[in-house]
This record gives structure tokens, C-alpha cells and sequence, in this order.
């Protein structure tokens, strides 16, 4: 059997607000946006080409509300590649997705880490060519 992470959970705390964030401001696909239940839907976002996408569950008790954001105790949770890191750090501002601090040059390329509207910290990482 071929294993691979396909999907990942991220609790947010509205579905519409989150396909809406993850689709205009991060340029993610909507994969999928099914009802389940009158409270529960399926929907999964992913960047363009990905073979892993996000499955966005919306928070329904305390625990869950209380985890948004903070999913990872305050450490990155994602890694994504750029292709123009200065380009899309340019675009995430106007959606009010603010780096934590100046793109730096690393070994490996071009980064810069930027929390998304719900709090969850992702590294942007424009790889060398």
C-alpha cells in the first residue's frame, strides 16, 4: 500500500468565513463543499496543484473554539511554497495577513512566516532555484 498525507484538519470558526479567507487571500482552491448533517459540512481547500489539502472544520464547543489558532501550541503549522515570496507577502497584507518579521534569505531560499486570519502561522518559502 502507497501511504501519503492527503488531508489535514484546521478548526476554524466559520466555514463560510474560512473558504472565503482561504480562496481570496491565499489563492486556495475549493475542493469540496458538502453538507453532512444540518450542523456539519465537508469542505477542503487546497493550493493550486497540491495533492494535500486542508479540511476545514468549523469549531463546535469551547475546546474546539479554543484551539483556533493554536492548533500547534504557537509553532508553525504550515509550510508553503512561493514562487514570488515578495509577491504574495504584497498580497496577503491587503487581507490583512501581516509578516511577523522581514523576508530572510536562509540556505535552502527566500522565507517568511505570516499568520492567517484565524492565527495559524505559516512559513512562505520561495526555494532556490
Amino acid at each position: 500500500m502507497r501511504s501519503g498525507i492527503f488531508m489535514v484538519t484546521l478548526v476554524v470558526p466559520d466555514y463560510d468565513e474560512a473558504i472565503a479567507h482561504y480562496t481570496q487571500a491565499w489563492g486556495f482552491d475549493l475542493l469540496e463543499d458538502s453538507q453532512r448533517s444540518p450542523e456539519k459540512r465537508w469542505v477542503r481547500v487546497a493550493p493550486k496543484g497540491s495533492t494535500c489539502a486542508l479540511l476545514l472544520a468549523q469549531a463546535t464547543h469551547p475546546a474546539q473554539h479554543a484551539a483556533i489558532g493554536h492548533q500547534t501550541g504557537g509553532r508553525v503549522a504550515f509550510f508553503l511554497h512561493s514562487e514570488d515570496l515578495i509577491e504574495d507577502v504584497t498580497r496577503l497584507a491587503t487581507y490583512g495577513c501581516h509578516p511577523e518579521a522581514p523576508i530572510r534569505q536562509e540556505d535552502f531560499g527566500k522565507v517568511c512566516v505570516i499568520a492567517d486570519r484565524f492565527g495559524n502561522r505559516w512559513d512562505l518559502i520561495q526555494p532556490l532555484t
